[in-house]
């Protein structure tokens, strides 16, 4: 990220992305940009990804990706002529396995290439294995036996710094207190502070008002967040 408001001090990680925004990194995201970071030295050819939605998957799947030089699909679009035309040593990133894939054994087949042909998958899902269902026999187990990197909920330095990011990005100069305030009383996501950042920029925007503690607060009842 790039620029903060001079009187506030983040005691985070600060790293670019390769190709992308800024990333932070705190408590809640560094196992899974430590997984990134470990490739080529992975213990495992296929490695996932977990967390909730906006928490930063794709982010770290793009860094991963210009890395390695990996094809990207999504696990909805997943066949065996993909599959088939990764090249031995090659690289794939599946996307979103929690949200159906196009043909499991097709999914199969890439994990057994990727241990049989040093094939390096990764992977990402807002699910771990366990909470799927999947018509394959196995395939579960099989998810579940690889190394699983968790994206935390953010915790509160890294949502705050998330929120001045945010409204930063909309040319918006917002005070310590309102993200001090913001970030105790918001739902605890990444989604929620991009959906609550947009909301406030649009009721200053039809207020003709500055971004204060009261018109945030005004968000927060729309969001059925408390204001106290």
């Amino acid at each position: 990220m790039n620029a903060y408001p001079s009187q506030l001090v983040f005691d985070l990680s600060h790293r670019q992305a390769l190709g992308a925004e800024d990333f932070l990194v705190s408590r809640s995201n560094e196992a899974a940009v430590e997984t990134i970071d470990r490739w080529p030295d992975w213990p495992h050819p296929a490695s996932l990804v977990v967390g909730p939605e906006g928490a930063g998957k794709s982010h770290l799947a793009n860094v991963w990706r210009l890395r390695s030089g990996a094809s990207v699909i999504a696990a909805a679009e997943l066949h065996d002529d993909a599959v088939a035309a990764l090249p031995d040593g090659g690289a794939i990133v599946v996307e979103d396995i929690d949200r159906g894939i196009a043909d499991e054994k097709a999914f199969f087949h890439l994990l057994n290439r990727a241990r049989e042909s040093k094939l390096a998958v990764l992977i990402t899902s807002r699910k771990a294995p366990g909470e799927l269902e999947f018509s394959v026999p196995d395939l579960r187990s099989r998810l579940r036996a690889l190394p699983m990197a968790e994206l935390q909920p953010p915790d509160e330095a890294l949502l705050k710094a998330v929120l001045v990011k945010l409204f930063s990005d909309r040319q918006l100069n917002v005070e310590p207190p309102v993200i001090d305030y913001l970030s105790v009383r918001m739902e605890r996501s990444m989604a929620a502070a991009n959906a609550i950042v947009a909301a406030v920029d649009r009721l200053a925007l039809a207020k003709h008002r500055k971004v204060t503690r009261p018109l945030a607060a005004e968000v927060l009842v729309g969001f059925g967040e408390s204001h106290e």
